[in-house]
Parts: structure tokens; C-alpha cells; sequence
């Protein structure tokens, strides 16, 4: 208890520097979980991938369309569950600052390739009937007050005009890696007015969605797709939702990989702030320490001491710093617009990541003080002026 009272006491003995490192110790660690968040949100969209639905997209790029006829094609291949599409139709809510995913869908089968996107019965009914409705994810619904009835009003960039879609159905998800921030409009409506104002890009949609009733056959049934279309005007390639995911999103990896190597750059930055402080305080305490020796302090009991201050420092800023992480995330989450992070939450791994990282910093931080206490002779000690 005599050794803990000390390590307190002197933990807290200038307060200023103590207190100044312990705030630097903190605003560091919630750097750390704040930039370890962005990159594991980054990935979260390939967590949530299912294992039987497959991605069909132009070969070429993502970007270019492909012909709606492929649709019931693709249906007849044996091991296929069910096949719908997608087609990004962009437009701006108010301005476009205002970003969350706007897709043109089969309302017949999204939800059904798409089970994690819960939806009540009589809303999927109603949006299965009027053309003009639309479909919105709760977060979406909760950051812009949307409800049923609501009519949202979009300017076409991809497809020119003013588009006025009614919110039938507000869908949840299932679990918290679910997409809660898109936006479902009925595909055949852009259609119509395509066919009527720019004829040449009607019938096209963006990408298909294939549920496979095994897993373990998605390379032969993506192959089986790609074979389909073949040297025809538009060949596909085909893939699993995890591999579609992850090539969707590598052409920011180097930023996010980027993000990644500052996160523990961040560490380096937290050894050194409380690495200098424990060297200052072990110079400060140099004749104490040879005074201990005299009295009979074993070198157990001065690595407790310089241990024990370090790893108080340091649980102290890293406590600190986990604590203010929690709503300044969430003050981040509310800042950036929902369509860019489906979730963004601090995960329990950033957690304890963080909070060992400032365990091992305290642990290093003391290894210089410890070694230079221990090889100090009690006469130089008791000769040292600083």
C-alpha cells in the first residue's frame, strides 16, 4: 500500500506536466480510435457480403450498363435462386452535400435477394403497386425526418428533369451491418421516361444480382453467366458480393491503408510524449532514488515505482482518451453525410486495441528510467544536483 501511495504521489507531484501529458496521452488515443473507426467502417460492407449472392457487372467497368434482357437469362441457369438489379440514378436532394445511394430497383425482387432490408408487408405491397413511390432506409428516414406519405423531391444529374417520389415503405435492418442509408426507386419509371425523352438509353440497367442456392458453386455458376454473354456487345463479369465489394472500394485503399499506418504512427506519438516525462521525472528523483537504495529499497521496489508511474499516466490519458472517443464519434457520425458510412460505431476491437496500445506505451515509456535508476551507484546519486 506504501509503494502504491508513492507511485500516486508522485505521479501527481507537477501537476501541470502530469496533467498536460495525461491530456496528450488522451487526444492521441481518441486520434488513434477515431482513425482505426473510419478504416474498420471502410470495410464493414465486406463483413456483411453473403456468401450466396453473386455480382454481374459489364467487364469492361462498373460504370457502363448492361441490357435488361439478361435478366431472365440468367434466371434459367440451374443452381440460380432468383436474380434481380440495381441501377445507381445519383440526383440531388436538396444539394449535394445531401449524399445517400439512390438506386433504381425491381421492387418484385429486391427485397427478396435482399432479406437483410426488413420490410413490412403492407409497405412493400404499396410500393409494389404505385411507380412513383420509393422506399427508404431508417437512417435515412430518421436524418431527414421522412415518413410515410412524404413526397421527396430529386433533380436528375444521370437523368435529367425533376423527379417526385412518394415514401411508401421505411425499411430497418437486420443487423447492425446492414445498409440503413439507401434509397429503392422503381427502376421501371426511369425506364418509361428514358424511352420517351433518350430512347438510346433505355432497357439498361446497372448491375444484377444473382441468389444462388449454393455457395460452394459460385465460381461455376459465375462462370456459367459469363459464358452467357460471351462476345456479345456487352460482356459481364461475374463475382461474389465479397469480391465485387472489395474491388468497389480499392481504388481509395491507399487512402485508407494510409489512414492505417498514421493510426499506429499515433502510438510512436504517445511513447514519446510520456517517454519524455518519465525521463524528466526519473533525472528530477535521482538523489530519492539513491536515498532508496541507502535505506534499503530492492530493485524491485524501484521498478515498481517508475513502472507503477508510467502505467498510472498512461491508464490515465488512455481511459481519458477512450471516453471522449464515444461522443466525438458520434458527433463525426452526425457531421458527415449517412451515404458515405453506412455505420459508423466504435467497435469493441478499437477498444481494447487502443487501450493495450496505451498499456505497452506506459511499459516502454519506463524502460530508460528503470535502467538508469538501477545502474546508478548510490554515491553518484547522492551527488547528482538537477
Amino acid at each position: 500500500m506504501r509503494i502504491l501511495k508513492l507511485i500516486f504521489k508522485n505521479a501527481l507531484r507537477h501537476k501541470l506536466r502530469s496533467g498536460l501529458t495525461i491530456l496528450g496521452i488522451a487526444i492521441a488515443v481518441f486520434a488513434f480510435g477515431l482513425l482505426r473507426t473510419v478504416v474498420s467502417m471502410w470495410y464493414v460492407g465486406i463483413e456483411a457480403s453473403a456468401a450466396n449472392r453473386l455480382i454481374t457487372r459489364q467487364a469492361v467497368s462498373f460504370i457502363f450498363t448492361l441490357p435488361y434482357s439478361y435478366k431472365e437469362q440468367i434466371a434459367k441457369l440451374p443452381g440460380v435462386e432468383e436474380v434481380t438489379f440495381m441501377n445507381w440514378f445519383g440526383g440531388v436532394y436538396r444539394d449535394k452535400s445531401q449524399f445517400f445511394a439512390r438506386m433504381g430497383v425491381d421492387p418484385e425482387t429486391v427485397f427478396d435477394v435482399y432479406p437483410e432490408f426488413v420490410l413490412a408487408a403492407d409497405q412493400l405491397d404499396a410500393f409494389k403497386r404505385e411507380r412513383n413511390s420509393c422506399v427508404v432506409g431508417a437512417d435515412i428516414a430518421r436524418q431527414y425526418g421522412f415518413k410515410l406519405g412524404d413526397v421527396i423531391q430529386l433533380e436528375g444529374d444521370i437523368y435529367p428533369g425533376t423527379w417526385q417520389f412518394v415514401v411508401r415503405g421505411i425499411y430497418t435492418p437486420r443487423n447492425k451491418t446492414t445498409d440503413a442509408t439507401q434509397m429503392f426507386i422503381h427502376w421501371q419509371m426511369i425506364d418509361e421516361r428514358m424511352r420517351a425523352d433518350m430512347p438510346t438509353r433505355a432497357g439498361e440497367v446497372g448491375w444484377y444480382i444473382i441468389k444462388i442456392k449454393d455457395p460452394a458453386r459460385s465460381a461455376v455458376i459465375s462462370d456459367q453467366v459469363d459464358a452467357l454473354f460471351k462476345n456479345s456487345r456487352a460482356e459481364t463479369k461475374t463475382e461474389t458480393e465479397r469480391a465485387f465489394t472489395q474491388g468497389f472500394i480499392s481504388g481509395a485503399s491507399s487512402i485508407i491503408e494510409a489512414m492505417n499506418f498514421i493510426s499506429f504512427i499515433i502510438i510512436g506519438i504517445i511513447m514519446l510524449v510520456l517517454g519524455n516525462t518519465m525521463i524528466m521525472s526519473a533525472r528530477e528523483r535521482t538523489r530519492e532514488y539513491a536515498v532508496f537504495k541507502t535505506l534499503g529499497f530492492s530493485a524491485g521496489h524501484l521498478v515498481g515505482l517508475i513502472l507503477g508511474e508510467s502505467l498510472f499516466i498512461s491508464a490515465l490519458g488512455g481511459a481519458l482518451g477512450i471516453a471522449i472517443t464515444y461522443p466525438m464519434v458520434e458527433g463525426f457520425s452526425q457531421a458527415i453525410p449517412k451515404g458515405f458510412f453506412p455505420i459508423f460505431i466504435v467497435e469493441p476491437g478499437t477498444v481494447m486495441l487502443a487501450g493495450v496500445a496505451a498499456l505497452i506505451v506506459g511499459i516502454a515509456a519506463s524502460i530508460f528510467p528503470i535502467q538508469r535508476a538501477l545502474r546508478m551507484k548510490i554515491v553518484d546519486g547522492l551527488r547528482f544536483i538537477g
